[in-house]
């Protein structure tokens, strides 16, 4: 505790800052591991373009019905949300049968090939369980849900499947015929699992075990959620999207940004001047801390993802205001400066908690409800939300505490304040 009481805390908070807003800017490479930069981040179809796909279903000898298209769309969507693709348009064709999908390039795509870039969204084919026979026995469309854990009783990887109710009933009828016999998972004619039926399962709720691995368990389970289509899908004609904003878009916005940020710190420093300046290494910390947020698991940025940012951001400005005037305050009422800081952010704590708390629930709202877009802004306002926390109360108090430890800095005007500092 004695440690962040130290009067060098604010070189210590500055320091960090200045570090992880030249980690967020230009990245980190060391060997595999990378941690990529601004400049390499996810940028939505608005600011960078993208790619434009039809897809068709594959060996269907008929036009699919609508349901069927939804349903595929449903799970495509399902897949882009999991790879962090919020910037993308999934529209159905009903009268062709087609779906057509955009969505953006890869942060590192150099040559725009459309064909290689949508081979990002992995496998569309069709899943199916087959008994040694080779009947099948369940189909995709049958199985509700999966993912991956470690079993609670012995720690090791575990494949945890969901049935519907008409695949919990075709699933127990199977399993109480193949008990020690292999279920082979295809995907279209592709072998990708063939766990062996040690019980019969009823319930609706199976397990698939023998896993090598965690990341193994996992690439099982992804591979079963995005087999849950109605039929195999085909991509064709893919194209490339240009920028719908305009390939300037981004350093016009960038530039602002940079403007308005300056601009803010001017009148911070001149109107609050230690309390300001305090204020402006938070605001760089915030933001530091968004950009990783985005660019470490390269999830898209997009033009209401950034109107996120910028909310969040101003959120930031407000809570520092609120607790440099309340400092102040403290100050004319003649308290001492060290209780005029706990008092001062004592008191602004209940408004920025209050504000900032219905913002976090709005944003869980969107991440859990959302998708696309909607997606992006909540995450990016979350984002924002809890950096302002970490920046704007707890590391701009103890700078403000640190600063106030050098007797030269204690003078009333250098916190806004009138009268003798105490």
């Amino acid at each position: 505790m004695q440690f962040f009481r130290s009067k060098y805390m604010f070189f210590i908070v500055a320091f960090i800052t200045a570090a992880l807003m030249l980690l967020a800017v230009f990245g980190l490479k060391i060997g595999d591991f990378e941690i990529k930069g601004a400049g390499l981040m996810r940028y939505g179809i608005d600011i960078r373009g993208g790619v434009e796909a039809t897809y068709e279903p594959k060996d269907l000898d008929r036009v699919p019905t609508v349901s069927e298209l939804e349903s595929a769309k449903a799970i495509i969507e399902t897949r882009m949300d999991a790879a962090n693709i919020t910037d993308r348009d999934v529209t159905i064709d009903k009268s062709n049968g087609k779906i057509i999908v955009r969505f953006p390039w890869k942060s590192d795509e150099a040559d725009f090939d459309p064909q290689k870039a949508v081979s990002e969204l992995g496998q569309t084919a069709k899943l199916t369980f087959r008994d040694p026979e080779d009947n099948v026995v369940l189909e995709g469309t049958d199985v509700a849900n999966t993912y991956a854990q470690l079993s609670p009783q012995n720690q090791q990887p575990i494949v945890i499947l969901e049935l519907s109710s008409e695949g919990a009933k075709k699933f127990e009828e199977a399993t109480g015929k193949l008990v020690g016999q292999r279920i082979a998972i295809f995907m279209d004619d592709t072998l990708i699992s063939a766990p062996t039926v040690e019980e019969k399962i009823t319930g609706g709720m199976a397990n698939i075990t023998n896993m090598e691995s965690l990341e193994s368990a996992k690439a099982l389970s992804d591979q079963i959620n995005s087999g849950a289509l109605p039929f195999s899908l085909v991509a064709k004609n893919s194209n490339i999207i240009s920028p719908t904003l305009g390939s300037s878009a981004l350093t016009i916005m960038v530039l602002a940004g940079k403007v308005a940020f300056g601009l803010i710190c001017l009148f911070m420093l001149l109107y609050y001047r230690l309390p300001g300046l305090v204020a402006c290494i938070a605001l760089m910390l915030q933001v530091a801390g968004q950009l990783l947020a985005l660019s470490v698991p390269q999830f898209t940025l997009t033009l209401p993802g950034i109107a996120g940012v910028i909310l969040s951001i101003g959120m930031g400005v407000d809570a520092n205001v609120i607790v440099a005037e309340r400092i102040k305050e403290e100050l004319n009422a003649g308290k001492t400066l060290w209780g005029a800081i706990d008092a001062g952010f004592d008191k602004a704590f209940s408004s920025v908690f209050d504000g900032n708390i219905t913002v976090i629930i709005v944003a869980i709202m969107l991440i859990i409800f959302g998708s696309g877009s909607t997606l992006s802004f909540g995450y990016t306002l979350l984002c924002g939300v809890i950096m302002n926390f970490i920046a704007g109360v707890t590391a701009s108090r103890l700078m403000i505490r640190s600063l106030s430890d050098f007797n030269q800095l204690r003078k009333p005007q250098y916190f806004g304040a009138r009268g003798i500092v105490k």
